[in-house]
């Protein structure tokens, strides 16, 4: 299923859609820096056209038996398998990632479409009877409505199949506006959706920057909003439709630890943090981008996390001979630079330099290599802030107290992790660590689809975290019904005492 458009439109309605302005822009293969397509940014007046399709299909789809969206669901991820290279290799051509990374990001968001197959089971209420004499009581859980999506560059697939999936199995209609950079997965994604079944309308495609951002954070009819990107934006997002008096939940940034105890297989934590450091480019919200090593072990740990970011081949994502791919733009590239250019200014060891790399034949790419920093303190920027790209820092720590102190101090609690062969320290680790998702010996802890995905601190604003359980509440709301039916004779004088059980 190749994509058959110079200019990717909007999808509303179960149509293409050009919108009514004429602003578009440029859609770069990162790894030779030529703009490959072109893609539609919406307007005001583009959200209300969106917004109203999903309304208007919402009045119908809400009331669809469950079944009946489980079967559509079913079908879409039978889609999704089959169109798994399609996918994989719209993602790496607009994203930059290898072909077998944007496979598994396919493959994880398709867990969530596994997850929501089973709505019927996930929407079941509960039941008492007899709470008072002749009255009973159950509880069902009902669809919000229209509901937003607004998703990062990072995972053209996966972040927005953590969000639509549970959103349209559990009744709502949906509108998502995916990153303008990585339009393409988006675009195949709704011809997925309209060939699995799905109703024109449920599922809306908005392209588009910050106006059409601002447009659905505001809209008098979007029910809820979903986000993840940036910690300010996830702030803003938070406060900005919280304030129109909707349900929101924003997943923001994070600077993820990978904490190394001198009783690790230190040659499995260093193959395991290279791949998490170093995967993606370290475009990913839970890449490792800090490792702490405590007691003695770092010199030793160093040396293989460098001759280990020495093996590693850079390329295009679509080449099977590259490890890591460019990242999204020129202006990501410099900025990974420069923060290598202040760490060696202020004192840190540069092992591994990714700057100036080029790659044959791609001279116009966006590519910065694996770069590894040593002796880096917690007051460097390197350390402080999130690089987003394929930057590895390691700090010298004499206890686990100090690393856990570290860590803790961090502004942002997305994930860490635990390298050790203590049950002991990993129990006191997973339980003082303050982050919303821990792995130990495991440096990427994303969570399986049936458990929900979120930070802490900084990494989330609002309460709820994403897909999973969580995210089957967050798009519905419950309801209690209390019931009786009297006789004709048992129907009595009205009482005017708070009632009671009888």
């Amino acid at each position: 299923m190749a994509i058959e458009t110079t200019t990717y439109d909007h999808i509303i309605g179960g149509s293409r859609y050009a919108g009514q302005g004429d602003r578009v822009a440029d859609v770069y293969d990162p790894a030779t820096g030529a703009t490959m397509r072109r893609v539609r940014l919406a307007s005001e007046a583009d959200a209300d056209a969106a917004v109203a399709s999903a309304a208007k299909a919402y009045e119908s789809w809400a009331e669809a038996s469950v079944t009946a969206r489980s079967r559509v669901m079913y079908a879409f991820r039978q889609l999704l398998v089959e169109h798994e290279t399609d996918l994989a290799e719209v993602i790496s051509a607009e994203h930059g990632k290898t072909i077998d990374d944007a496979r598994g990001e396919v493959v994880r968001g398709r867990e969530v479409v596994e997850f929501a197959c089973g709505v019927p089971e996930l929407l079941k209420g509960e039941y008492s009877d007899q709470v008072s004499t002749g009255v009973d009581t159950f509880t069902f859980r009902q669809p919000l409505g229209v509901v937003a999506g607004i998703t990062p560059f990072n995972f053209p697939a996966m972040v927005p199949l953590w969000m639509h999936p549970i959103a349209i199995a559990t009744g709502n209609t949906f509108v998502l506006k995916p990153s303008e950079r990585v339009p393409g997965a988006s675009d195949l994604i709704a011809r997925l959706y309209a060939e699995a079944g799905l109703p024109a309308g449920v599922f809306n495609v908005l392209h588009g920057d910050r106006v059409a951002v601002d447009a659905l954070l505001r809209h008098r009819d979007v029910a809820a909003v979903s986000f993840v990107g940036s910690t300010p934006v996830a702030r803003y997002v938070h406060q900005t439709a919280s304030a129109a008096g909707k349900r929101v939940q924003a997943l923001g940034g994070a600077k993820n630890h990978a904490v190394v105890m001198p009783d690790a297989d230190l040659d499995h934590a260093a193959r395991q943090i290279l791949a998490a450091a170093y995967g993606s480019a370290g475009q990913r919200c839970m890449a490792i981008s800090a490792v702490l090593a405590v007691g003695g072990i770092a010199d030793e740990l160093v040396a293989k996390l460098r001759d280990l970011t020495l093996g590693l081949r850079v390329g295009p994502g679509t080449s099977p001979d590259s490890d890591l791919g460019p990242v999204i733009s020129p202006v990501a590239r410099d900025r990974v630079v420069g923060y290598v250019d202040q760490a060696e200014r202020d004192g840190a060891d540069v092992v591994v330099d990714g700057r100036g790399t080029t790659v044959p034949g791609h001279d116009e790419g966006f590519f910065v290599g694996p770069t590894l920093l040593d002796r880096v303190s917690s007051t460097m920027s390197a350390y402080q802030d999130e690089v987003f790209g394929p930057l590895l820092c390691v700090l010298r720590v004499p206890s686990l107290g100090t690393a856990l102190e570290l860590v803790n101090a961090n502004p942002y609690g997305n994930g860490t992790a635990v390298f050790t062969a203590s049950g002991g320290v990993a129990r006191t680790f997973q339980r003082q660590v303050k982050a919303g998702m821990v792995g130990v010996n495991v440096p990427v802890p994303v969570p399986m689809a049936f458990h929900s995905f979120g930070g802490w601190k900084d990494s989330r604003f609002a309460d709820h975290h994403i897909h999973g359980p969580e995210g089957v509440r967050f798009y519905t709301q419950a309801k209690v019904v209390t019931t009786r039916w009297p006789e004709r004779a048992d129907r009595g004088s009205t009482g005017f005492a708070f009632p009671t059980a009888s």
